[in-house]
């Protein structure tokens, strides 16, 4: 176990990053980037608690949608244009696999086919995982407009036999994607590459020193290294600044954070040999047939993504699932995987006739109070301590502008970047 002398001073800084996510990879890099950090002594060590490494929860199986039309907008101004540089900097196209794509409004019928299953799936409520709330809302002229405009001709993985109304939902140049994993793992290469230190363990609390009376002073966190024996020691990391970004489980190291987890469900599918899928997004309004998912819902809102490797990411709904005790405990529900794979068959053949090659959950941490996500110095809790968790759906999108705002406020001591007093945690905690 390391245990660096500690110093106050001013250039002197032990950074501990809790959480192997989008979030807690991304501010990594920036803060190892930042020109502050070449130029002092200062340390960062990234811990996550999953024993197989990085993005193993909602980071590594999101969609990956990147859109100026997220929310909310005092991150989005920041993290697109940081998305676009990102890619452009380290081949984001070769490597996480950074593309503009069209996106779009479906409305239509499903239709049944022979291998129907079982439909909606168990596991709680069903919840809105709220997407296009970024999104302004149309005029009744608008509407009518786009429910008479018809299919793209290139989009050629739906059929147009069953379709109602196509709509796009922002203009070409406005939403990008990546594929997560990639995308988290290689932020976490790249911070490797620049001196961070990766440890693989469960951090169990964070320490503070109360001796200053109302003004306790973050001093490290204690964990539990993953390949640790049955009863062994718990270790120590020393600490002047701790970045909390664990996800829906950061209440678990601070309580009074309102963080909650909406369980998403998520499956790939890749199309036959010889199939070539267009690259759209589409955010789907499905009537189904009696023969579709006869025990679920008779309208349905899959979201599907087309993805540059010619795999389809699809998913469904959020349910209110209680959150496990590590990432690694995720149960999947495969009614539920089954229920997403039949919706999107109903109204594609190229979809139908594919192979499900991962059916999959995470857990989304949303703000159980409203609003957020929470970014910012959790000073009411201990000095030193910064929190970055609750970014619901769009934590990919976000990720750059919150680690640029972490850094800054780390290493300038405020953020530069935008105006994030929405978002501080003196407003949730």
């Amino acid at each position: 176990m390391r245990s660096p002398t500690m110093s106050r001073s001013s250039d002197m800084k032990n950074i501990v990053v809790i959480g192997g996510g989008i979030i807690g990879c991304t501010t990594a890099f920036y803060l190892a980037s930042h020109p502050r950090f070449a130029a002092s002594s200062t340390k960062i060590t990234l811990i996550e608690a999953s024993k197989a490494g990085v993005a193993q929860g909602a980071s590594g199986k999101a969609g990956g949608l990147v859109a100026k039309w997220a929310y909310p907008k005092e991150l989005v101004n920041v993290s697109f244009a940081e998305h676009v540089r990102l890619a452009s900097e380290h081949d984001g196209e070769k490597h996480w696999g950074w593309r503009m794509v069209h996106c779009g409004s479906w409305e239509g019928r499903g239709e049944a086919a022979e291998d129907s299953g079982t439909g909606a799936g168990a596991g709680g409520r069903r919840k809105s995982l709220e997407k296009t709330l970024g999104l302004e809302s149309e005029s009744d002229a608008s509407k009518d407009a786009h429910a008479r405009s018809g299919l793209p001709n290139d989009l050629n993985w739906v059929k147009r036999s069953l379709t109602e109304s196509y709509s796009p939902m922002a203009p070409f140049g406005a939403t990008a994607q990546v594929q997560p994993y990639l995308f988290t793992t290689s932020m976490m290469e790249l911070a490797k590459d620049k001196g961070v230190e990766y440890v693989s363990g469960e951090v169990t609390s964070i320490n503070v020193d109360n001796s200053k009376g109302s003004s306790p002073q973050v001093t490290g966190v204690t964990y539990t290294p993953s390949n640790s024996n049955p009863g062994a020691e718990p270790q120590t990391l020393l600490a002047t600044h701790v970045i909390l970004a664990g996800g829906a489980w950061s209440p678990k190291l601070v309580p009074s954070l309102p963080i909650a987890g909406t369980r998403a469900h998520s499956i790939t599918i890749v199309p036959k040999e010889g199939t070539t899928i267009a690259p759209y997004v589409l955010f789907t309004e499905i009537s189904l047939p009696s023969g579709v998912a006869s025990s679920g819902p008779r309208n349905v809102s899959p979201e599907i993504y087309a993805r540059p490797t010619n795999e389809v990411y699809c998913c469904g709904p959020g349910d209110d699932s209680p959150v496990p005790e590590t990432v690694d405990d995720v149960a999947v529900d495969e009614d539920a995987c089954e229920s997403i794979r039949e919706h999107v068959a109903s109204i594609s053949p190229e979809l139908r006739e594919g192979r499900v090659d991962r059916r999959q959950a995470c857990f989304l941490p949303v703000v159980s109070s409203g609003g957020g996500p929470i970014v910012g110095a959790a000073d009411s809790v201990a000095r030193g301590l910064i929190v970055a968790t609750g970014h619901t759906c769009w934590g990919i999108c976000n990720a750059p502008g919150t680690a640029k705002a972490v850094s800054e406020l780390v290493m300038d001591g405020k953020i530069k970047c935008a105006n994030l007093d929405k978002l501080k945690p003196s407003r949730f905690l």
